[in-house]
């Protein structure tokens, strides 16, 4: 599917507007969802001076309409230039439920902090800095997960999270402008909200200079642990869980396999693909589940698609979302956040999850898709959040007036490149074949860019650093096959 970039207002727009019937928890009708779609269309004001316009405000009371428990949103005392933004905001949202409730909290803070409580004590979330912005999304669903409301992992991935040994203390380090952010952010606080022992705080970079300097983070979102960075970039929930089991362990649990049943079809993949392959099975009476990391799949990271037929213009959240509720309309058993790990058997098939589970099929339809890759060579892992980038929207401005390579020729590469050369120094952009991929008119666009420059047949293989950030990457000139290194502050993988 084409994507269409957009400008950054329309970016800064986009990540409220997005949240669905399905994020928030909801049954509503067609009409109640598209309103909660369009929300208000001057929700930018959340960037600039973080009030809630009259529209948004009605649309929150209606997304709030279903809380049943107090959440109370305690905001520290603070001299910071910020902080009455952040007074405004807590002030405006106690307007859209009578369960919302502001206090002050005992403390003093160098920047605006905002904690959620429930009446029984702290809830374990936190934001320093203003929650506008692409984040305020993630205040949002933070509220109602700490009433249980909002899209609840199922009992068996709510049982993992629980078992997680605490005590848990993580910081995550995320941009406003962020487009990756938001999906780690909500990740976590959910777990904080299901978890007795975890505590998250969300710290905006800009409030936060010199953490980010002494953590030397040259990327978002970064996740700190013990004052170490574990993670940085988009991933997944099912992934992030992952990682916190490996770096808290678990407490023991029951692990016996539960056995899911028998299946006429199993479907694995949550793309266009496999919502398609269920939906058509569940219509022919099949008795059919749908196994997926996440629903909608790769359309998570889509922001505009021009060439679905029918459809001059959709964006892929949005159509995720619509094919999620385009399942629900048919018995259709979704397992989300679960990986097939085995398949095994003559005639009826048996599948192994990752999470333990079992199940039985008579018929299998693989729809997996595509996902986004990294490059495989030495030092690109371990530099992954110190020089290492797969996102020049979100980490772009870590590199203002420095030296980086994109590496990939097609339209995300030529794009990345583009938009990096108004940032940084000099733009190399790598391409392995003779010539780029990307339509002509955005090749021809970086060809007239004075501070970038193109290298093609260009096998990347090594990225240098000096065991705290990235200082070169060394490429293989598959012309003359031999290894040319270039001296660079950062590596954006677009392939």
């Amino acid at each position: 599917m084409a994507a269409r970039r957009k400008d950054p207002e329309a970016r800064a727009r986009s990540r409220w507007q997005d949240l669905t019937q399905a994020d928030f928890g909801l049954s509503q009708g067609a009409g109640e969802l598209s309103r909660l779609r369009a929300h208000s269309v001057n929700r930018l004001k959340l960037l600039e001076d973080a009030m809630l316009d009259s529209d948004t405000i009605e649309q929150l009371r209606s997304v709030f309409s279903r809380l049943e428990s107090s959440v109370i949103l305690k905001v520290a005392s603070s001299s910071h230039a910020d902080q009455t933004e952040l007074l405004e905001m807590a002030r405006d949202l106690t307007t859209t439920s009578p369960q919302i409730v502001a206090e002050s909290l005992e403390v003093v803070s160098p920047s605006p902090r905002l904690e959620l409580h429930r009446t029984s004590g702290f809830s374990g979330i936190a934001f320093r800095g203003v929650p506008g912005g692409h984040e305020f999304s993630s205040l949002v669903l933070s509220i109602l997960y700490l009433d249980g409301k909002g899209k609840q992992p199922d009992a068996a991935l709510q049982s993992r999270i629980r078992a997680l040994r605490g005590p848990i203390r993580l910081k995550t380090f995320m941009s406003l402008t962020c487009e990756n952010c938001p999906e780690v952010i909500q990740a976590l606080n959910l777990m904080a909200s299901l978890h007795s022992d975890f505590h998250h705080e969300v710290v905006d970079g800009a409030v936060a200079q010199d953490e980010v300097s002494e953590l030397g983070i040259q990327g978002v979102p970064a996740v700190i642990a013990d004052g170490k960075l574990i993670h940085s970039g988009k991933i997944q929930l099912i992934d992030l869980l992952a990682k916190l089991e490996s770096h808290y362990g678990s407490e023991p649990r029951n692990t016996e396999p539960q056995h899911l049943g028998l299946f006429n079809v199993v479907v694995i993949g949550g793309g266009p693909a496999g919502a398609s392959a269920a939906i058509y099975s569940a219509r022919k009476g099949l008795k059919t589940v749908l196994i997926a990391e996440r629903l909608g799949g790769q359309l998570q990271e889509t922001k505009g698609i021009e060439n679905m037929i029918s459809m001059p213009y959709t964006e892929g959240v949005q159509l995720a979302a619509q094919l999620s509720e385009h399942m629900s309309r048919y018995p259709i058993q979704i397992l989300e956040h679960r990986r097939v790990l085995r398949i095994s058997g003559n005639g009826t098939k048996t599948l192994q999850l990752e999470s333990g589970e079992t199940l039985e099929a008579e018929s299998i339809i693989i729809a997996t898709g595509a996902k986004w890759r990294e490059l495989g060579i030495p030092g690109e892992k371990e530099h992954i959040g110190t020089g290492v980038a797969f996102c020049a929207h979100c980490d772009g401005p870590f590199y203002k007036d420095r030296r980086v390579v994109v590496v990939g020729g097609g339209n995300s590469g030529v794009e990345a490149a583009i938009d990096l050369s108004g940032l940084a120094s000099e733009v190399t952009l790598l391409e392995y074949n003779e010539s780029l991929k990307a339509d002509t008119v955005l090749v021809e666009k970086l060809k007239q860019i004075p501070n970038a420059r193109i290298i093609t047949q260009a096998k990347s293989s090594r990225v240098i650093g000096d065991g705290k950030k990235v200082t070169g990457i060394e490429y293989v000139d598959r012309s003359t096959g031999k290894t040319q290194a270039l001296e660079v502050d950062g590596v954006f993988v677009q392939i």
